[in-house]
């Protein structure tokens, strides 16, 4: 069964939709620096700045360079970890150029963390076993750093307080799911009951003394 199709839909809306759906051309690496493998140069550009999360060629250009000389392996950029970076940054979908240079460190931390891996499970000493294994827990701890950064900018700095196990008494009332406070909050523990028994002896008397002399 064909189905007419949407006209009320822009072509350039459902265009920019289908290269956003399509996948992120593959990166050659040539003696001279690297080209975008796609039969259309201008889509292939495209397709490879909505991966990166950019907004223009220059900074697209300036994510891949950055990106090559971290996946270098030995002593030449190496094609198949470029891959890999840039499927993973794809997946991570940075939003702004903001996002796009901090993925690129995350994906870059990564592969340098299993870099720092492969040399410590094949140092030959005892020096070389210190060295990558001080660079590695430098780098493990780098990566959850990021995933925190990455988080608060996307949720625009504000930590989320979820409060949990309330106690509601008589006549209380309580919200119940999910609170989000970006106030001052100030909780106390203490039970009024509590606060009024502790309350010095006699004063209530004094209370009552006041007010019959009020009503003389």
């Amino acid at each position: 069964m064909n189905t007419a199709p949407d006209l009320a839909m822009p072509a350039a809306i459902a265009a920019t939709d289908q290269t956003k759906a399509a996948a992120a051309p593959r990166i050659k690496l040539q003696s001279h620096g690297f080209a975008i493998d796609h039969p259309d140069q201008e889509l292939g550009e495209r397709l490879m700045a909505d991966t990166l999360g950019v907004a223009d060629r220059e900074a697209m250009h300036g994510i891949i360079r950055q990106l090559v000389k971290a996946s270098v392996s030995g002593e030449s950029p190496d094609e198949v970890n470029l891959s890999f970076m840039i499927s993973m940054v794809k997946s991570i979908k940075p939003r702004d150029s903001i996002e796009a240079m901090l993925v690129a460190q995350m994906v870059s931390v990564h592969v340098m963390a299993m870099r720092c891996a492969h040399h410590l499970a094949n140092a030959d000493d005892l020096a070389q076993h210190d060295s990558a294994a001080r660079a590695l827990g430098r780098l493990a701890r780098t990566f959850p750093a990021q995933i925190e950064a990455l988080n608060r900018y996307r949720s625009h700095g504000e930590p989320a307080i979820t409060v949990q196990n309330v106690s509601v008494g008589d006549g209380g009332k309580a919200i119940v799911g999910n609170v989000t406070q970006h106030a001052r909050v100030i909780v106390s523990d203490k039970d009024p009951a509590s606060e009024a028994r502790k309350a010095p002896k006699g004063s209530g008397s004094r209370r009552r003394r006041d007010s019959a002399d009020a009503k003389r």
